[in-house]
């Protein structure tokens, strides 16, 4: 069928004669209709550029391969359409975020054929300009580290579950493996999260101090795990239930606190302040939390930091059963220098 792409700042019920640009580009609603009957697309990431516009990030349906492909598009400070690129179908599987370095945009993704890691950078219009093979293979997660990005990927051919630190021109600098564990059965979710035949599994990575964390497969089961880069074991294991539970998502916090959303058997979960120990082996299942029954099963979860009226506040984003957006506001602790 025809694919619609919903882009919301804000919606804003009622009407006005007058316009204000100012308003106009503070709050709008936007839909961009692509006239493919059989196109299909899905939003990864946006950022908002320089010039006030966004830019955004996209998977696509390919015809020839199970993987999502590229899309990219450009609108101006107004939601107004200004490009879009259809990347070639040589390059698929694109995880966000978006990640700004030097006034470029970079993203990872794969090859079609090999599945090699590749490092895409993007201008503020929306134009690839360069592309850097990384190694490795099938990108889960990627986040900003000073003039570097972490990645998460998987080694489907050792099995292993992977954190390396990555230059703007796709150099590794230190890298790490940790097993899954034997046999296909533990593989079979990860295999099936990248071809879309089943439910999205939620990998992230990031750093904490000097300390690296990721959400991924390690010994048999889905793990927040905390590495140095330099041990063969992880230092601290948040453990799961194989594929079944889990973290969702964790955004570190001050004083080595957590805001955290984990899953259990399709229920849901919000911590906007757990305790979360980065040394030894713990339960996801023991650090309780508010239930949201209301949300989809094992939903998927952003966290934002935020400051509103002067109070330290943590918004949860995720989707309810009713196919709405569910938006949460938490107070946080204060932070301290």
């Amino acid at each position: 069928m025809r694919y619609i792409f919903l882009f919301a700042l804000l919606v804003v019920l009622g009407c006005s004669n007058d316009s204000d640009p100012a308003a106009d580009k503070a709050s709008f609603t936007r839909i961009y209709d692509n006239n493919k009957f059989n196109a299909a697309y899905y939003p990864i990431d946006i950022k908002q550029t320089p010039d006030g516009g966004y830019l955004i990030l996209g998977g696509r349906r390919l015809e020839n391969s199970n993987f999502a492909g590229i899309y990219l598009l450009k609108v101006d400070a107004f939601g107004g359409f200004v490009s879009e690129v259809e990347v070639d179908d040589e390059l698929v599987a694109p995880i966000g975020p978006l990640m700004l370095n030097n006034n470029n945009y970079y993203f990872f993704c794969m090859t079609n054929v090999g599945l090699q890691t590749q490092l895409v950078r993007v201008d503020g219009d929306g134009l690839i300009t360069d592309q850097f093979a990384v190694g490795n293979s099938y990108p889960a997660a990627a986040a900003a580290d000073g003039n570097n990005f972490l990645l998460q990927s998987y080694n489907h051919v050792d099995k292993r579950s992977v954190v390396s630190v990555v230059s703007p021109t796709g150099s590794v600098s230190s890298s790490k493996e940790f097993s899954i564990g034997a046999g296909d059965a533990v593989e079979e979710p990860i295999i099936n999260h990248f071809l879309q035949t089943s439910k999205k599994l939620p990998f992230l990575v990031g750093k904490v101090g000097n300390t690296y964390y990721f959400n991924g497969f390690y010994n048999y089961t889905l793990s927040l795990a905390f590495t140095n880069l330099s041990a063969d074991e992880p230092q601290g294991i948040v453990q799961g239930q194989q594929d079944d539970g889990g973290i969702s998502q964790a955004v570190p916090l001050d004083g080595g606190k957590f805001a955290l959303a984990r899953f259990n058997f399709g229920d849901n979960y919000f911590l906007p302040s757990a305790t979360v120990s980065t040394s030894g082996i713990s339960s996801s299942s023991d650090l309780g939390g508010n239930p949201l029954p209301e949300l989809t099963p094992n939903a998927s979860v952003k966290i934002l930091r935020t400051t509103i009226n002067a109070r330290n506040v943590v918004l949860y984003a995720s989707d309810t059963r009713s196919k709405q957006i569910a938006l949460l506001g938490m107070t946080r602790p204060p932070e301290h220098s």
